[in-house]
C-alpha cells in the first residue's frame, strides 16, 4: 500500500495558493488536516503509541485595543497529540492576520477567542497563552539539551527516509541524542523545512551513526513537522526498541510561526517551549 499523498489532503486550503490576507477576524480561514491518514501509513491506528503535543509559537500577532490602539503579543499554543486534526500552518497565519485590524477589549479575550477557534478546527481542547511586550525580555533561549552526533564520521548518501540504518544492541542505558542537521521539506511548496531534533530513551545503545544517517535521509522528504516527529519515533521503536522513548523537534518559523511537535510513550508532559537560537 502506498502512503497517502500528502497535498490531497490539502485540496481546499491557501497552503501552495495566492491569497487574500484578511486583516478584519476571519475564524473561517483555518484550515483543519486529518491525522489519521498519515498515521495510518506508518502503521498508527486508533490506539496512539504515544503522547504529546505541538507546540506552536506565534511571533507576530497583533490586534487593536481600547481607543484603537495596536496591541502586541507573543502567543504560545498547544495542540495536543490525540486530536483528530492538525492545523495547516498557512491558514494558521492568515487566520492569526485577520486580527490585525479587529478591536478587542483585552488580551484576555484575545486568548479566549483563539482557544475557543483552534479547539473547533483541531476537534480537541488547545491551550493558549500571550506574552505581552513587558514579558519580552523575560523569555529564555537555549539549545535542546543532549549529546550532539552532528560531528560523527558518517558517510550520507540517502536523502528520502530510509530507516535501515537504525539499530541497537547492548546493555541498557538512558540517553539523551541530539542533532542540528535535520531537513525536510513542504509537501506542497518545496520549501525546506529545518529543525534541531532530540531523541531520549531508555533501552538498548541506539547506533549513533545509524541514527545520524536515518535522520539525514529526511533531507528530501515531503511531510508536515507533525508527521516527521511521529515517523521519527515509530520508526526508532520498530528497529531499536527501546522501552521508553521520547522526539522532540523545534523548527525554524515561516510566516512568523514556528511548529515544535513533542511525541512521548514516558508519560511525561512536553518540554518548556524555549526557542533555540535558531528559532
Amino acid at each position: 500500500m502506498s502512503p497517502p499523498d500528502p497535498a490531497a489532503a490539502l485540496d481546499g486550503s491557501p497552503l501552495g495558493r495566492a491569497t487574500g490576507y484578511p486583516d478584519r477576524y476571519a475564524p473561517d480561514a483555518l484550515f483543519a488536516i486529518a491525522r489519521a491518514p498519515q498515521r495510518e501509513a506508518i502503521g498508527i491506528g486508533a490506539e496512539l503509541p504515544f503522547g504529546g503535543c505541538d507546540q506552536w509559537t506565534a511571533y507576530e500577532l497583533t490586534w487593536l485595543g481600547s481607543g484603537g490602539r495596536p496591541q502586541v503579543a507573543l502567543a504560545t499554543i498547544e495542540v495536543p497529540a490525540d486530536s483528530p486534526s492538525i492545523v495547516e500552518s498557512k491558514s494558521m497565519k492568515l487566520y492569526l492576520g485577520s486580527f490585525a485590524q479587529t478591536q478587542w477589549r483585552s488580551a484576555a479575550e484575545v486568548a479566549a477567542v483563539l482557544r475557543s477557534d483552534l479547539a473547533r478546527v483541531a476537534g480537541a481542547a488547545v491551550a493558549v497563552t500571550l506574552a505581552g511586550p513587558e514579558q519580552f525580555a523575560a523569555l529564555a533561549m537555549r539549545e535542546l539539551a543532549g549529546e550532539s552526533i552532528d560531528a560523527l564520521d558518517a558517510d550520507c548518501d540517502r536523502y528520502d527516509v530510509d530507516p535501515s540504518s537504525l539499530g541497537a544492541h547492548g546493555a541498557e542505558t538512558a540517553e539523551t541524542l541530539v542533532t542540528r542537521l535535520f531537513r525536510s521539506v513542504c509537501p506542497v511548496t518545496g520549501q525546506p523545512d529545518i529543525a534541531s531534533v532530540q531523541i531520549a530513551y531508555r533501552g538498548p545503545p541506539i547506533d549513533r551513526v545509524g541514527l545520524l544517517r536515518y535522520l539525514v535521509s529526511y533531507r528530501r522528504h515531503p511531510g508536515f513537522h507533525e508527521h516527521c516527529v511521529e515517523r521519527i519515533f515509530v520508526d526508532v521503536m520498530r528497529r531499536c526498541r527501546p522501552a521508553v522513548l521520547s522526539v522532540y523537534a523545534r523548527f525554524t518559523r515561516r510566516g512568523g510561526i514556528e511548529i515544535n511537535p513533542f511525541r512521548s510513550n514516558a508519560g511525561a508532559p512536553p518540554p518548556p517551549n524555549v526557542r533555540t537560537p535558531r528559532q
